[in-house]
């Protein structure tokens, strides 16, 4: 039997590092962790104890060729503290977003993708609306 403690981390690979490590800062609002001396470029992010690390591969299978934003898509999940100020500077960065306040999901979602079209959920309880 495996039992868990946490969500370490989620790794992403990306193609062009200046350009992510700019939607992760500037437009999520992330804070940049210090990372290992790879071999190979990257970036890695703090979010409530867990971490996001980005790994630059052009040629990743992983990188989605249909950029449109799907909640269906392979994606991961922030919780946010306000829905409203969340989708509003998202909107105000010039992010395109999926919005789902009324989800069946039990919270409301806003979707929407880093410049490699990695998918984002950003969610809070309906109840905190």
């Amino acid at each position: 039997m495996i039992q868990y403690h946490e969500l370490h981390h989620v790794s992403l690979t990306v193609t062009d590092l200046e350009q992510a490590k700019n939607f992760y800062s500037n437009i999520l609002c992330l804070k940049e962790l210090p990372r290992p001396a790879f071999d190979f470029a990257g970036a890695w992010y703090e979010v409530g104890g867990q971490q996001i690390h980005l790994i630059v591969l052009p040629t990743s299978q992983t990188i989605r060729q249909e950029k449109s934003i799907s909640s269906r898509e392979g994606h991961f999940a922030l919780r946010v503290k306000s829905y409203d100020e969340t989708l509003s500077w998202l909107k105000q960065n010039g992010v395109a977003v999926l919005e789902k306040p009324e989800s069946a999901s039990g919270f409301a979602q806003i979707f929407c993708a880093d410049p490699d079209g990695n998918l984002i959920e950003l969610n809070v309880d309906k109840k905190d609306i």
